[in-house]
């Protein structure tokens, strides 16, 4: 069953001297129970994307659906049935957790109780504090909070993580994991691979307003070529279009530290002809590491740019 439902989505935005094309063509649905990630760098159009969905902007083209009920003509509907955590929030300064939550959970016929809502960011020892009392991370599990005060049948997460540390950020993912395991599905953005590889049932991978991939990341992955890395130094340094003709090897580079890195299939394929390259050219490997693939080699095969740049 999908509880949400994207198609053919177009926003143009005018600009001086013409059009900006924002979203181009996007379609998507999405599962109920699903946490479901929509990834690609900053103006890729993620986040436009979402906030039509959600009702916030209106589409130039293109409809979507939330829980059946259209983004744009039941709008009012939608928003009593979803929650929306922001990138950045602004709270009333003066105003405790506890009261913040109150207040936000008045403006639906349907509310959480504040305090068992602390309790689920573990923030129930700050239920007097102010929110600019709060470290970065807390300040983010607030606002997941405050996204919770309907109790919402899907909840959008507009880049959860940015701006944590590593161990904040996979706090984080705890508690959402924690939302979807209370039978919410869950819709992020995100332009961190690991998160995506750590929570996402499925994502699909948005590059100038177009969506170029859409499956599970596991499925993502073994769809490339090269499923594996293999980095290693040599004792003298080679042209590394050499290592194109051992088996297995789909791409060779060398970085700036003088780390060789192959792209290949499988490493048993490729490492016991390598090893006895180097034997035969008297130069000897070093450091050698094997790592599996992940999304951010899907994303720069299918748009040829890392995922942050």
């Amino acid at each position: 069953m999908s509880v949400i439902e994207v198609n053919n989505l177009v926003k143009i935005f005018p600009q001086p001297g013409g059009e900006l094309t924002a979203v181009d063509g996007v379609s998507f649905s999405i599962k109920k129970g699903e946490i479901f990630g929509l990834l690609g760098p900053n103006g890729a159009g993620k986040t436009t994307t979402l906030e039509i969905i959600e009702g916030l902007q209106n589409p130039t083209r293109g409809t979507t659906s939330v829980l059946g009920l259209d983004s744009r003509k039941e709008v009012q509907k939608v928003k009593q049935r979803i929650g929306i955590q922001l990138q950045s929030s602004s709270f009333f300064d003066y105003l405790n957790l506890m009261e913040i939550l109150k207040l936000f959970g008045s403006f639906y016929p349907k509310q959480a109780d504040a305090a068992e809502l602390l309790e689920i960011v573990e923030l129930s020892e700050k239920r007097k504090a102010l929110v600019k009392e709060l470290s970065g991370g807390q300040q983010q599990r607030f606002s997941i909070a405050v996204s919770l005060v309907n109790e919402p049948e899907v909840v959008f997460l507009d880049e959860p993580t940015t701006g944590l540390d590593p161990q904040a950020r996979r706090h984080m993912w705890d508690f959402i994991r924690k939302i979807n395991s209370q039978g919410r599905t869950v819709v992020l953005t995100s332009h961190y691979m690991e998160e995506a590889e750590e929570l996402c049932d499925r994502v699909g991978i948005i590059d100038h307003g177009k969506v170029v991939a859409l499956d599970s990341p596991a499925n993502l992955i073994h769809q490339l070529q090269a499923t594996a890395h293999l980095h290693f130094k040599l004792e003298k340094n080679v042209d590394p279009k050499t290592f194109l003709a051992i088996p297995g090897v789909k791409e060779s580079e060398i970085n700036g530290e003088d780390t060789y890195r192959l792209q290949i299939t499988h490493a048993s394929e490729t490492l016991p002809p390598l090893i006895r390259w180097a034997h035969e050219q008297n130069n000897p490997l070093r450091d050698i590491e094997i790592a599996r693939a992940n999304l951010e080699d899907v994303f720069l095969h299918l748009t040829g740019s890392r995922l942050r740049e």
